[in-house]
């Protein structure tokens, strides 16, 4: 199955989440071994690129969930927990 982006073949996964989301992954995430200074840089750029397109995270999130219900649909299936009954306040009795 190919998955193709913006008219882009991605190869791997983490090609497919660059091209769906417009920036490469490190700039998020990170680098092994990055310096106090090159961590200063990205977190700057990354600022600068939210400022630019307040809607990125809207458009990340949108594609995990795509890629969640694409290759993981079970985790959208959410049970909720039933929650342990309060234990009842017994009032005092005036004397």
């Amino acid at each position: 199955m190919r998955n193709i982006v913006a008219g882009h073949v991605a190869v791997t996964a983490t090609e497919f989440v660059e091209l769906a989301i417009g920036t490469p992954v490190e700039l998020w995430l990170g680098v092994e071994g990055e310096s106090e200074m090159e961590r200063a840089a990205r977190l700057d750029a990354a600022r600068d690129i939210l400022a630019d397109n307040p809607d990125l995270p809207d458009r990340v999130s949108a594609v995990a969930a795509e890629a969640i219900e694409a290759y993981a649909p079970e985790l959208f299936n959410v049970v909720p927990l039933s929650r342990p009954a309060k234990p009842k306040r017994r009032r005092a009795v005036a004397a």
